[in-house]
């Protein structure tokens, strides 16, 4: 089972998925892909990150997602179309020149990745306790907003018939890990009965 946790940052992801892998060991985990970009292959990043730093975040995660077949186990810190989202906003806000550029490939890019996932877990901020960075808060909810506007409202026509399971994870981090397990129960025991 392929899956992605996504959402803004500051939202809770690294903390679901560390709670997850303690009880399913036989995941792999694949971490977000500034870090890897970062620390394995010694990419620099801006601290505020330019659309082409996001494009090729995607870009990075489209190709990780292709290693991975069906059937085998692994979670992902972050889907793509957290990129997307992050360069929508950027450009809501009118910041680094917008990234008008990138968006028409991003989209095309996403759509085709997305298929790649059995279930994406978006981790929407809220009261519980999870969104409380103050990393640049401006952006995080001009990307939440971003993101929940893609799941709800299927903006951009991202989800064909093959769509991942989509799955709004809400509350405190208990409560959206049981939202996960429940899922991932679910989706293993279609899985052999199919």
């Amino acid at each position: 089972m392929r899956i992605a946790v996504c959402g803004t940052h500051c939202c809770g992801k690294s903390t679901i998925i560390e709670e997850f892998l303690l009880t399913h060991p036989d995941f792999t985990h694949e971490p977000e892909p500034y870090r890897v970009l970062e620390e394995d292959y010694g990419e620099v990043f801006d601290a505020e990150p330019s659309p082409d730093d996001f494009y090729r975040q995607l870009e990075f995660i489209a190709g990780r997602l292709r290693c991975y077949q069906r059937g085998e186990r692994v979670i992902f810190e972050r889907s793509p179309v957290d990129f997307l989202a992050y360069l929508l906003a950027i450009t809501d806000l009118g910041r680094r020149g917008g990234a008008g550029y990138v968006i028409d490939r991003s989209i095309a890019m996403v759509r085709e990745a997305i298929q790649l996932l059995d279930l994406i877990v978006f981790l929407p901020l809220n009261d519980s306790g999870s969104d409380t960075g103050d990393e640049d808060p401006e952006l995080r909810w001009a990307v939440n907003s971003r993101l929940e506007d893609i799941f709800n409202n299927d903006d951009f026509n991202l989800f064909t018939s093959d769509r991942p399971l989509t799955l709004q994870a809400t509350g405190s981090t208990a409560q959206r890990l049981r939202m996960l397990e429940r899922a991932v129960e679910l989706s293993l025991a279609d899985d052999k009965t199919g």
